[in-house]
């Protein structure tokens, strides 16, 4: 029977350090805030949201809504960007997707200004990340405090996409080694499939992505080490797409008509045949709502550090 994935506990950590240093942001006057903005009315988002909110209020980060409803146009979103850029009392922006149909999502979150990309998801984050200029970040293995310290290697802060960094933090504390294997990602997305490929890539996997137009999906996963899926299927990783003794990282959100949440694979039976596996809710989830609410943090410390040298977490 395969282990669980504990993505409470490690979100916990997380969390209790972010709070620390929010403390010691409030004792020199400063506060922490973010943005969160939600266009449209899908259930997954409006589930995040609701996650996101209470974890800012259990660390002291203070929250800015902005919603926007189905028909909003791409001109009064990105108003709302460009606002959110010159407000001093936000730290970061996250934008939740999807956005409406008709709008590029691209458009919208490259008009953040790299500082409050938190999400790790405009241009220059993910640039950064492809070029190998911000996978150092991934390789500070219990000192992840110093992530975003202005003696970092790079002089333009960015930030790692949360969701994909999480996956890689969730294996860290599973200590579950990475170099060497075969890595299946299922999706290729901006925001978790393609990232997650290149920071495996960092750690010296062995990387195959598959997507929707991928033929004889099983004969990939079969061969797979670790298998992280991101498609928002329901049930579409079946145990015998599995080999024995596999890591199953879940990153898929199902939201059912009674409002449960599962994710994209059959866990009753995988998780009878892999080694380690993440439930949904509770796996990656959690660990991408610390990991963003780390972000926020560093953010709010590099823009005093800068203002006021002496002030750090």
């Amino acid at each position: 029977m395969a282990r669980i994935m504990d993505g409470k506990k490690l979100s916990g950590k997380i969390k209790e350090k972010v709070k620390q240093d929010v403390e010691a942001l409030h004792a020199y006057g400063v506060d922490v805030g973010l943005g969160l903005m939600l266009a449209g009315n899908d259930p997954a988002s409006k589930e995040y949201l609701k996650a996101t909110l209470a974890a800012c209020a259990k660390v002291g980060i203070k929250t800015f809504e902005y919603s926007h409803p189905e028909t909003v146009s791409v001109n009064e979103i990105i108003n709302t960007v460009k606002s959110i850029n010159i407000d001093e009392r936000i730290n970061g922006l996250l934008v939740l997707l999807p956005l409406p149909g008709r709008i590029n999502p691209r458009h919208v979150v490259n008009e953040i200004i790299s500082e409050k990309d938190v999400d790790g998801l405009g241009s220059l984050s993910v640039g950064k990340l492809a070029a190998d200029e911000s996978t150092f970040q991934i390789f500070k293995t219990g000192d992840y405090d110093s992530l975003y310290t202005h003696d970092s290697k790079s002089s333009v802060p960015s930030f790692l996409p949360c969701t994909p960094f999480g996956v890689i933090r969730l294996l860290e504390d599973s200590t579950i080694d990475i170099k060497g294997k075969h890595a299946v990602v299922i999706g290729k997305s901006l925001a978790v499939g393609k990232p997650l490929s290149l920071m495996l890539l960092a750690k010296e996997a062995t990387v195959t992505v598959c997507h929707k137009a991928t033929a004889d999906l099983a004969y990939f996963t079969r061969q797979a080490d670790i298998i992280c899926t991101a498609t928002g299927i329901r049930g579409l990783i079946t145990a015998d797409m599995v080999k024995d003794g596999a890591v199953v990282v879940d990153i898929g959100i199902n939201v059912l008509k009674d409002g449960s949440i599962v994710g994209d694979v059959d866990f009753d039976s995988v998780s009878g045949k892999a080694s380690f596996i993440t439930p949904v809710p509770g796996g990656v989830g959690p660990v991408t709502i610390a990991i963003l609410l780390e972000n926020t943090v560093r953010s709010a410390q590099n823009n005093q550090s800068v203002k006021h040298p002496l002030v750090r977490g």
